[in-house]
């Protein structure tokens, strides 16, 4: 086989493959058999014709075109070793000629593009320190005050304050008419929780039991109902009742009423607190000083992305959102009807992230082959046996669904980032 490669724009070109000689030959005569094998000529046996009759009856150019089949995955993984070609997506084939001497391929191939990488060596990011203050840990102790407080009806003269929990009946009024999803019956709402629209709790602070009023809030320019964004409205309510909250006093009882193993007493839930809060803040200073680097040296790199990656990404990306959707217990369907949108509103939405999220993956994989990261058979061996462990599956099964080469890759990309990191503390 010879084969050439042409790289054109967008990290695509065309390899052409020529095959001839024997493997051509045989290809032909393969094929010609399977073609001869369901030929029915009148006369004679299924089968049973002889070749220079069913040569006649197929013609050398449907030979030729047909057997096209049987050659052209050699022929791509010939020009891909020979070129050492990362394929990104399936290529197109387009048979430049074909004939009983030969035929010539031109397959249309995108490959991962060239990564110029920045001075990524040179990156310097100070890593987040982290401590834990008294004040932070008393609102540990006030969020189990929350849990187990009661909520205490107030007298009928005393009016709702932030916190306070109202007990109302609403109908919300687009020029004088309901609107849909707008009314409701007996709802609880605290005061200060931000769960309706900007302006609407603000304005029930101070109503008291058996109140009956009127609020006019205005919903935000990006709310999900089109026919409701921006739009100014009016919500009738009435006021069933006004609860305060109650807090329990901070005691070891308190505190064992949780039922948490090993923690029993007030001074042991702020030691167990404290190293909570403490390990939370350390993995956000992880990930904040990862981010950075990482922004440092994909935002010094220089790739022209091809398209058909970037459409890759957002597509895993939207079956990822599916999926969400899926354990949230709604359908992907159900969200873009509730929201109305399309799904190639969500994918235009996603498709920035997308192309940092490749652009990323690339740059990681041009510094894992610059500094000659390389991982062994025992690493991969090793992730291989941790996978298992996690998701409780043999080993077997497991590489079954995942290939070592995938493995190795995101080893390399991990070992990448490790790497950027100890350059980034370097003196």
């Amino acid at each position: 086989m010879k084969c050439s490669w042409n790289l054109d724009k967008d990290s695509t070109g065309v390899l052409t493959v020529e095959v001839d000689g024997e493997i051509w030959e045989k290809a032909q005569k393969k094929t010609f058999n399977k073609l001869k094998a369901g030929l029915n000529v009148k006369g004679f046996r299924k089968g049973q014709i002889p070749d220079q009759m069913a040569k006649r009856y197929i013609g050398t150019d449907h030979i030729c075109a047909a057997a096209v089949d049987e050659v052209a995955n050699e022929a791509l993984q010939e020009g891909i070793k020979e070129f050492n070609l990362d394929l990104v997506a399936r290529p197109t084939l387009d048979v430049q000629e074909a004939n009983k001497d030969k035929v010539i391929l031109d397959f249309t191939c995108t490959v991962s593009p060239e990564v110029k990488l920045g001075d990524y060596k040179a990156i310097r990011v100070k890593k987040p320190e982290v401590e834990v203050t008294e004040e932070e840990i008393d609102n540990e102790v006030k969020h189990i005050q929350d849990r187990y407080a009661d909520w205490v009806v107030r007298e009928e003269e005393d009016p709702a304050q932030i916190g306070d929990q109202v007990t109302i009946d609403f109908v919300g009024e687009k020029d004088g008419v309901p609107f849909e999803g707008g009314a409701g019956e007996n709802y609880p709402l605290v005061l200060g929780s931000n769960t309706f629209i900007p302006g609407f709790e603000d304005q029930l602070v101070g109503v008291k039991a058996g109140d009956e009023k009127d609020i006019e809030v205005t919903f935000p320019e990006d709310y999900q109902a089109p026919d409701l964004a921006g739009q100014a409205v009016i919500f009738k309510i009435k006021v069933h009742d006004v609860k305060y909250k109650e807090l329990p006093e901070v005691t070891d009882e308190l505190i064992a009423n949780m039922k948490r193993e090993g923690v029993d007493t007030v001074e042991k839930f702020k030691e167990e607190a404290k190293k909570d809060l403490l390990s939370r803040k350390e993995q956000e200073s992880e990930k904040t000083f990862t981010d950075e680097i990482l922004k440092q040296a994909v935002d010094g790199a220089i790739v022209d992305i091809p398209p058909v990656m970037i459409d890759n990404e957002v597509n895993r990306m939207y079956q990822q959102f599916e999926q969400r959707m899926q354990s949230s217990g709604f359908t992907a369907q159900q969200f873009l009807e509730a929201t109305h949108q399309t799904e190639n509103d969500i994918k235009d939405q996603m498709r920035v992230e997308a192309a940092n999220r490749v652009k990323t993956t690339l740059v990681l994989e041009a510094i894992a082959n610059a500094q000659e990261i390389n991982i062994d058979e025992a690493a991969i061996e090793e992730q291989y046996k941790l996978m298992s462990e996690m998701y409780q599956m043999p080993v077997e099964q497991i590489k079954a669904i995942i290939v070592p080469e995938n493995i190795e890759y995101d080893l390399k990309q991990e070992k990448a980032i490790d790497y950027l990191k100890e350059v980034a503390q370097s003196e």
